[in-house]
């Protein structure tokens, strides 16, 4: 099958620089979404129509499965299709789709496909209560017989509720002739893909009908109103997949999927979570209101709590994320770690029951397990040009306000006084602190502010 797919259009309503088919829905660019559904059908060839902001589109496809063909000027869906001629193989049919609608369901998609075949032109339609500004489709003994647009419709034409979607299915060697054959004689002076079904009709080719799982499938963007409306409704059916699934959302109306979401049983997840990238729940995971995570993987019975940041980094099985806490890429937990309110570790590795709960910074850190690490600790590892890595072993205790300048050695069941500045090894099993004298000025008075 070949699979073309329309993105050549400016998008002036959605008054930005950004080529409408590249702004972002659910985390990722509405292109992409309609890219990696086409994939899921394994064409044989997938053209994308580029024209407006040509290049940044190029720039990020750059896929060996895709090829391009440029329209310029732009003068319609049946140009637009024109462009992919000498792209598309005639053994095979051809599915158009568009790059501004972004949520067609897979299944929709093979539904249009089976019902073409081979040999008929499959078009997508929809019911819709108020089809201003649609196709419509226009049938003869319920068998149809062509499209017209809305500007070109009579008013008994306007009243048909049943809706051009714009995704068809054709044989490809009679869609290359029924390009050839467009006119562009209409209220709009362009080359409309949908004056092929009249082709099609007049040729004896079968024209058949298929519809989506829901009419959301189909809405495109071509304003920012338009994109905020197809996010809503797009996290409205995530939430509601995960609820399905078992998953308690204490407000299914304030979760946000920007890419993939797993979760086992038992998870529960608090108001304002954002979602990006791949995420794994694991069974009996709880997370807090406000929580941003990206790409990591939180393992059974742990409890993230309210406004933390988790990014590139996985979480060991129970244990205690902030609040308030963020961890950075490169960031490993082990089982029962306690990571606390204010406290921010980056390509580090904690192990099994190790503790930091306090307003502390962990970076390039090897940590054993059982240690505690107090309010206050820096793990000093960049000396403004290279980075350095500190190693705390097992059972190690740092008082608070420590500071750790890497590269350094904590040893096996160590501890640093409060206050320490570390700039050699401590050795296992010995306390090691620094201190400097106290001292009390006499005569000493505060300042007082001079009066101008």
């Amino acid at each position: 099958m070949n699979v073309v797919i329309l993105a050549a259009g400016m998008g002036k309503r959605m008054q930005s620089a950004l080529p409408k088919v590249l702004h972002p829905l659910a985390g990722k660019s509405l292109l992409g979404h309609v890219i990696d559904t086409a994939r899921t059908l394994s064409p044989s060839k997938l053209c994308v129509i580029y024209g407006h902001g040509g290049d940044a589109v190029l720039k990020q496809f750059d896929a060996a499965d895709l090829v391009f063909a440029k329209q310029e000027p732009q003068l319609g869906t049946g140009h637009a299709v024109m462009q992919a001629v000498p792209q598309l193989d005639e053994s095979v049919p051809t599915l158009v789709l568009y790059g501004d609608v972004p949520l067609t369901s897979s299944a929709t998609l093979q539904r249009l496909v089976d019902a073409a075949g081979a040999d008929k032109l499959a078009i997508l339609t929809v019911q819709l209560d108020d089809p201003t500004g649609y196709g419509r489709i226009v049938r003869e003994d319920g068998k149809i017989a062509r499209i017209v647009e809305q500007k070109d419709a009579n008013a008994a034409e306007r009243a048909i509720t049943e809706c051009n979607t714009g995704i068809m299915v054709a044989p490809t060697k009679q869609l290359k002739q029924w390009l050839a054959n467009l006119s562009n004689n209409n209220a709009q002076g362009e080359y409309y893909l949908t004056d092929i079904v009249a082709s099609a009709v007049a040729a004896g080719t079968p024209v058949v009908s298929a519809q989506p799982d829901a009419a959301w499938e189909t809405l495109g963007v071509n304003s920012k109103v338009q994109l905020a409306e197809l996010e809503r409704i797009h996290q409205r059916s995530v939430a509601y997949a995960l609820l399905e699934q078992g998953v308690t959302l204490l407000d299914p109306a304030r979760i946000d999927v920007r890419g993939t979401l797993h979760c086992g049983r038992d998870v529960t997840i608090d108001i304002g979570c954002v979602f990006e990238g791949c995420v794994t729940l694991e069974d009996g995971v709880s997370i807090g209101a406000n929580c941003v995570i990206k790409n990591a993987h939180i393992a059974r019975a742990s409890n993230i709590k309210p406004f933390c940041h988790v990014e590139d980094a996985s979480v060991g099985a129970s244990s205690q994320i902030g609040p308030y806490a963020r961890l950075r890429p490169g960031t490993e937990l082990g089982e029962d770690v306690h990571i606390g309110n204010f406290v921010e570790v980056k390509n580090s590795q904690i192990a099994a029951h190790s503790k930091a709960n306090h307003l502390t910074y962990i970076g390039d850190a090897t940590i054993g397990s059982r240690v505690n690490i107090g309010a206050g600790t820096i793990t000093c590892n960049y000396d403004g040009v290279n980075k350095f890595r500190t190693v705390i072993e097992d059972d190690a205790f740092i008082g608070s306000d420590s500071q750790l300048i890497a590269p350094i050695t904590v040893g096996k069941g160590a501890t640093l006084g409060a206050g320490t500045t570390l700039r050699k090894d401590a050795p296992a099993g010995k306390l090691t602190l620094s201190h400097s004298k106290q001292v009390t000025l006499e005569g000493w008075e505060r300042p007082v502010k001079i009066k101008k």
